[in-house]
């Protein structure tokens, strides 16, 4: 397939390899049913809308939302057992994608993570940014700005390995990884950069594969070229990367929000790392973001069938 380059392209492309079936948990949520709306009308996703019926219908009659296009599944349990019954819808084959909808992100990962019909792989969850910015000629990914804060080594590898999935599902044949930290020497006194030059040295001996990685590089050179230059940074990856992957839950939310609130940008985010894809949006999220992040979902999810 074609490298997809920007948001507007991606819509596209969920278009092509879709309508795809998500399943979302607790779906008396205006904003999650608008999303599941606009999807629909896209063309990218149907869904089963689980939860309790009487307000999904007092919901969907607000915004005008006509149910006989959805499966609506009666589950007045609660929080909990509806996550689960969602979770299972996709654990069963039914549907290929799960979203959150009006229940907290605990339940909602406990459903997830349940060992009898959850969506366990063995993998570790993450969480990605997917960033179209004006005036570059790629997508940027962030990793992981949301979900693990300190994470450790191990951690990382999952972490990359995710990331390096979901660009692969963009059409990215080799994605360029920066390790990111402070500063683009090894310094002892800064884990972030001796992490960094580890997971490197993984990659060039081939125990990370299907990328390229090079760290650490502080967040100038990893994407300009002219910085990278200028200090003498000789590297494939410094200047062109297409994953930003970064050492911490702070450093990744700051970067994600600053490219958000200081770029013109279009932007989505999804969890990584189960069997299926997950789509977990945040009330601060708008309407596109939260279409971008079902598209996002169902170019993996066609990723995973092939």
């Amino acid at each position: 397939m074609e490298q997809i380059r920007s948001l507007d392209q991606l819509l596209e492309y969920a278009k092509q390899v879709g309508p795809m079936k998500i399943s979302v948990a607790c779906a008396e949520d205006a904003e999650v049913m608008e999303a599941v709306e606009n999807a629909r009308k896209a063309g990218i996703a149907n869904a089963f809308l689980v939860g309790n019926a009487d307000k999904i219908k007092e919901v969907a009659d607000k915004l005008g939302v006509d149910l006989a296009n959805f499966d609506v599944v009666d589950e007045r349990g609660g929080e909990a057992p509806a996550a689960l019954k969602a979770v299972e819808l996709v654990s069963s084959g039914q549907a290929q994608i799960v979203m959150k909808g009006m229940v907290a992100t605990a339940n909602f990962l406990r459903g997830i993570l349940n060992k009898e019909k959850g969506l366990r792989s063995g993998k570790t969850l993450s969480h990605v940014y997917i960033h179209q910015i004006k005036g570059y000629d790629r997508i940027f990914f962030v990793s992981d700005p949301a979900f693990n804060m300190y994470p450790e080594l191990k951690v990382k590898i999952d972490i990359v390995k995710n990331v390096v999935e979901l660009a692969h599902a963009f059409g990215v044949e080799c994605p360029k990884v920066a390790a990111l930290a402070a500063v683009e020497v090894v310094n002892p006194d800064m884990p972030p950069t001796v992490d960094a030059a580890l997971l490197t040295q993984m990659n060039r001996r081939g125990q990370i594969k299907g990328c390229l990685i090079d760290g650490p590089l502080a967040l100038d050179n990893a994407v300009s070229p002219e910085s990278a230059h200028h200090q003498g940074i000789k590297s494939d990856v410094a200047g062109y990367a297409d994953i930003l992957h970064v050492p911490t839950i702070e450093s990744g939310n700051m970067l994600a929000k600053a490219i958000v609130y200081f770029s013109e940008n279009k932007t989505a985010g999804i969890v990584l790392g189960a069997a299926a894809p997950v789509v977990l949006t945040s009330r601060a999220d708008s309407a596109e973001a939260k279409l971008l992040s079902i598209a996002s979902a169902v170019a993996l999810a066609a990723h995973k069938n092939k």
